[in-house]
């Protein structure tokens, strides 16, 4: 019964999702695998599996293993096909993130819909006002996620930075109750272990009205990792098994390092990220079948030359088009990567770097895309990089939308009316259809007068100027005071 279900649901991928405008509209497209590539590269996880297997150091997963039909030798374990394909047919094809309070939504993640939002845990704070480098404090996350909730094209929050000025060892809750005071988009969250989780878990059902209403309506989700290759720690797993128990979203997203911890080809690193992801749907679903759950990988380049891990580079862009295409594949939503740079500071890699990924993102459809703001690949955070980020995915989002393909967009009979030599600024067809096209923020069009005498300011002043008019001006609707005495008291055990 299992078998065929998954065969119907792969027949049922071979067709298009039609919308109802998508008839009006021709769009770019973006393709890297057939459906033959992409069930090879099934083929050769579920193999990974069942021949190499992987570790996982948490006794009562290796139980549920075991019990569900796992071949369990110590801490390794080796799953059948039969039981991986079990796990994708009971994974959810959508689920919705809503915003603080749960009454709206404000991610469809249904594989289609795109997007965007910071990172997490960057180490230095680029200061907006001062120019300084320098580390994190409560005071600078307040202000990046309150640039979060003022960006219309940033539709989710994460931690962003780490703060200094909070106790070690409890700073991912704190992380938590910024997010939950500074902005009301939904979280992605990080943390370190199963109390970590269990605070932050409180801190939400406190705001969503507890736990039976946080579960219907989830404002976060959690990001976790296996531990590339092919290995899953006790925290680990304590996190992903308490998301499902609780049917809180999820994300269990390895990271492979292509030539370093992975194979230095792409299809092979995507191969082994694909099994590790796999091998976590397996415990996720058979803790509870049917429990929310986001696929994705972060296939990263190992630079030879430099011998760090690199954001700025094709191979990179290239396993996330393989990423969006697998969850396709097996019809679930899918994590992904945006608007990141190499570049210790604003420059023009890092805008070349931005574009890149953000075109890359939309075309492909990764449906989740973190890391907006990230430079020095991920040990700096600047909300400047935000501000300009936000510019250039609603750019990207004009270009993806592609060409109204009807007879009003033809426009046969106006080009008739209005003849040779005539003009069209005044035709009332020109006035029903100008605000479709895109019109910058930031980017100024002005010839070189106009330009000078308006202050000759460059792109990146703009983008300064823009980001402090948002830290001076964007105010966050306040938590009710018992709920934000709750978030403290739970704080402070």
């Amino acid at each position: 019964m299992m078998q065929s279900t998954l065969r119907q649901r792969r027949r049922e991928r071979t067709l298009p999702i039609v919308h109802a405008t998508d008839a009006l509209y021709t769009r770019p497209q973006l393709t890297l695998l057939s459906q033959e590539q992409c069930q090879r590269l099934h083929e050769a996880s579920c193999q990974i599996l069942e021949r190499t297997g992987f570790r996982v150091y948490h006794p009562p997963a290796l139980a549920l293993l075991r019990q569900a039909g796992a071949q369990v030798d110590g801490d390794l374990v080796r799953v059948p096909r039969e039981m991986v394909d079990a796990a994708i047919a009971s994974a959810p094809r959508s689920f919705n993130l809503y915003r603080r309070g749960g009454e709206e939504i404000a991610c469809i993640l249904d594989g289609e819909h795109v997007y965007f939002g910071p990172g997490s845990d960057t180490l230095r704070y680029l200061d907006p006002r001062t120019g300084q480098r320098r580390d994190f404090t409560m005071a600078d996350l307040a202000d990046c996620l309150r640039v979060v909730d003022a960006l219309p094209e940033l539709a989710f929050a994460m931690s962003i930075g780490i703060p200094r000025d909070v106790p070690t060892e409890r700073y991912f809750r704190y992380q938590f109750s910024a997010m939950i005071r500074y902005t009301t988009k939904p979280s992605v969250v990080v943390c370190n272990d199963l109390a970590d989780i269990e605070a932050i878990t409180a801190m939400a059902a406190a705001v969503a009205g507890g736990m039976q209403a946080l579960a219907e309506r989830p404002t976060f989700l959690m990001y976790t990792e296996p531990t590339t290759p092919l290995s899953h720690a006790l925290e680990a797993v304590d996190k992903l098994l308490f998301c499902a128990r609780h049917r809180i979203p999820v994300t269990h997203s390895p990271a492979p390092m292509i030539g370093g911890t992975a194979p230095i080809t792409i299809a092979g690193a995507v191969a082994l990220g694909n099994a590790e992801m796999l091998s976590g749907l397996v415990m996720h679903q058979l803790t509870n079948p049917g429990a929310p759950f986001l696929y994705g990988h972060g296939v990263h380049h190992l630079d030879m030359k430099e011998m760090i891990s690199v954001y700025g580079a094709p191979e990179f862009q290239l396993a996330r088009i393989m990423a969006a295409e697998m969850g396709r594949f097996y019809k679930l939503p899918v994590w992904g990567y945006s608007a990141h740079s190499d570049s210790a500071v604003l420059d023009e890699q890092a805008a070349i770097d931005a574009q890149f990924s953000i075109q890359t993102a939309l075309l492909a459809r990764t449906n989740l895309n973190h890391d907006v703001g990230y430079l020095e690949a991920g040990l700096a955070n600047s909300p400047e990089y935000m501000v300009l980020a936000n510019e250039l995915i609603g750019m990207n989002r004009a270009f993806v939308q592609g060409v109204q393909f009807d007879e009003e967009a033809l426009a046969l009979d106006v080009i008739h009316e209005v003849g040779p030599g005539g003009q069209f600024l005044s035709h009332d067809h020109t006035m029903r259809h100008w605000r479709e096209l895109w019109t910058p923020k930031l980017f100024d069009r002005q010839r070189l007068e106009p330009w000078l005498e308006k202050g000759g300011k460059t792109m990146r002043q703009r983008v300064r100027e823009a980001t402090l008019e948002i830290l001076e001006s964007h105010q966050v609707p306040p938590l009710p005071a018992n709920v934000d005495a709750e978030i403290e008291y739970i704080l402070k055990q």
